[in-house]
């Protein structure tokens, strides 16, 4: 294992440059064809935002409030950073199928596709949230020092999320099924991840307890700590705690994957 975290490690060190490059060539290729190019990677979720927006705000008219913030405003702190988690679990799952180009004809290193692959989500996703800090301004609440740690749950988000992509890459590049069922699952985790509502809130302590130590519900939560609740990452001990749990046992997971699967992937794609 030691010999295999040696070998990632400087994989992603000696192509450093290249996955800066190919984080931005994955941009343009996902978007390349469309008029609006890179900007639909937006766009879109833009347009889910108006979507809650005109729901709660206007149709339902269930825009109460949560901590001194409109829900409309509670709920687009935990969303941005969904569209970043919903996009890696799903581009992660296929990202070594997407490439295949690279580990069969240039002999890529297959351990640093899954990185640029999360790269480029993650710049589009720092983009939507400066674009919620504007909102947030525009609504009267102005950047305060709980902002400072926004930057330390992007980097929480973006080392567990890359690790997860990396092993479901993996997976995925030996089972299509293992892709489908990763598309299949993502819409559930939405429902079940707090998002839509506080997990801290949940009477029954059991599920609580497990929907907190969800990653995904954790981000959000840190998220919501930093715009809304006004807490310090160390005032959630409990979650920063099982955040590391998840991080330690994924990382060890797509370590285990890469070492088990690397010398098959070409043959297999």
């Amino acid at each position: 294992m030691i010999d295999t975290i040696k070998e990632i490690a400087h994989d992603h060190v000696a192509f450093r440059k290249q996955l800066f490059k190919l984080a931005k060539t994955d941009i343009i290729k996902k978007y390349r064809g469309a008029a609006f190019g890179w900007a639909w990677a937006v766009i879109r979720p833009a347009v889910t935002i108006f979507v809650y927006w005109f729901a709660f705000s206007v149709g339902l008219r269930h825009n109460k409030n949560m901590y001194g913030y409109t829900f409309f405003l509670w709920l687009l702190a935990g969303m941005i950073p969904w569209f970043y988690m919903r996009d890696t679990l799903q581009d992660g799952a296929k990202s070594i199928r997407s490439y295949k180009y690279l580990v069969k004809r240039i002999k890529y290193p297959v351990d640093t596709i899954p990185t640029f692959m999360s790269m480029a989500d993650l710049l589009i996703n720092m983009i939507l949230q400066a674009a919620v800090i504007v909102i947030y301004m525009l609504e009267g609440h102005m950047p305060d020092l709980y902002y400072l740690q926004i930057p330390l749950y992007l980097l929480m988000m973006f080392a567990f999320f890359t690790a997860w992509s990396l092993f479901a890459g993996m997976l995925s590049a030996m089972s299509k099924d293992f892709l489908n069922l990763v598309h299949s699952v993502v819409p559930a985790l939405f429902w079940l991840s707090g998002i839509m509502y506080d997990a801290n809130s949940i009477t029954q302590p059991v599920i609580r307890k497990v929907l907190l130590f969800n990653p995904v519900t954790i981000i959000a939560n840190g998220y919501r700590n930093a715009f809304i609740y006004k807490q310090w990452f160390w005032e959630s001990s409990v979650e920063l705690r099982n955040f590391c749990i998840d991080l330690i046992i994924m990382v060890l997971l797509a370590i285990w994957a890469y070492d088990k699967l690397k010398k098959d992937i070409p043959d297999v794609l």
